[in-house]
């Protein structure tokens, strides 16, 4: 009998929960009221903070509250252009500004938003990460829905009634310089969870993997494997619908339409 592999271990074991210690808090927009839906609340950007285990910035917005008196700080998405002191505007009748929230209804086609909501009320689903955007391809005011290209190149219709920041998430291009080193690796994934360094399968034993032992490094049986076999067995290309490089021009999501 073998062991567990790390997939199977992955599951259960507190050794790969996440390290939630030192992040500044879930990135929203806000709760969705009376204001946004008929009029706009104004806020200001307080500070742009970074977040631990997170490529984004992140934008500290207080708003006034409608019912108490008192202040609401929301953590929001800071989008490129967004500084300290900047007045940030949400609602249904805020101006197309970078920075602002409005619902789908009221941004034109080919708007470029980020920190899109899935559902009403939901506060932001799509298109939240480091240098991401979606467009805005078409209204369909008969159903009430948007369709959306997303940053992965899908496609996606949504309710034309949930909202969306304007702009691009900044710290884009955060990718293109190289780590380098070791240590930059390891200090990256540190504040994230316990995913780095990764060994491959076939360098392993054959009691840790199912690809592993051999005089020579290889799989040795086909590296695709189904999607209803047994957890210990299920690596490598998960129920692949193709394997191999991609050769070709690749097709985005404005070639297909």
């Amino acid at each position: 009998m073998g062991k567990y592999v790390q997939t199977q271990r992955k599951g259960k074991s507190p050794i790969f929960k996440s390290h939630t210690r030192t992040r500044k808090g879930a990135v929203k927009l806000r709760p969705i009221d009376y204001a946004e839906k008929h009029g706009y609340i104004r806020g200001v950007v307080k500070d742009i903070i970074h977040d631990p285990g997170r490529g984004a910035p992140v934008a500290k917005i207080q708003f006034l509250n409608a019912y108490r008196y008192k202040r609401d700080t929301e953590l929001m998405v800071a989008t490129e252009g967004m500084y300290t002191g900047q007045f940030i505007y949400c609602g249904k009748k805020a101006t197309l500004t970078v920075g602002n929230v409005l619902p789908l209804t009221a941004v034109p086609e080919g708007t470029i938003v980020c920190n899109i909501e899935a559902k009403v009320g939901d506060r932001g689903a799509f298109a939240r990460g480091s240098g991401c955007f979606a467009v805005v391809v078409s209204h369909d005011e008969d159903k009430g829905t948007t369709r959306l290209r997303l940053p992965s190149g899908g496609k996606k219709t949504v309710p034309s009634s949930v909202r969306a920041q304007i702009g691009v998430v900044a710290g884009g291009g955060r990718t293109d310089k190289p780590l380098l080193k070791a240590g930059n690796a390891y200090h990256k994934y540190a504040v994230k969870r316990n995913c780095w360094p990764k060994i491959r399968g076939v360098a392993k034993n054959p009691v840790e993997h199912p690809h592993g032992g051999g005089n020579h490094q290889h799989i040795g049986m086909p590296s695709t494997v189904g999607r209803e076999r047994p957890a210990g067995r299920k690596v490598g290309l998960i129920a692949a619908r193709r394997t191999g490089r991609l050769r070709g021009v690749k097709k985005t999501g404005q070639d297909k339409d």
